[in-house]
């Protein structure tokens, strides 16, 4: 079941997927790593979207935790260049 966070970007619908059900490799939007498949993770979704699947991302739990710390041009792969 879905849950809604309160974020300072707004509502947040926050689904946790178990590692056995995680079947296919995602891009986490935190850190640009992926999230392959049987790692537990979670897919966030704003929470006044009616259905919109394109709006859904799965993110690792710990950085969906940490977004509030991070700059918004801080969603990065590890070999990419840093700006700033």
């Amino acid at each position: 079941m879905p849950t809604v966070q309160q974020w300072r970007d707004g509502d947040w619908q926050i689904r946790a997927i178990s590692g056995g059900a995680s079947v296919k490799t995602y891009r986490c939007p935190g850190c640009d790593q992926e999230i392959r498949p049987g790692v537990a993770h979670l897919v966030a979704w704003p929470a006044d979207d009616r259905g919109d699947l394109t709006d859904r991302r799965h993110w690792h739990s710990g950085c969906w935790r940490a977004r509030d710390r991070r700059g918004p041009n801080l969603q990065r792969g590890r070999g990419a260049p840093r700006y700033g």
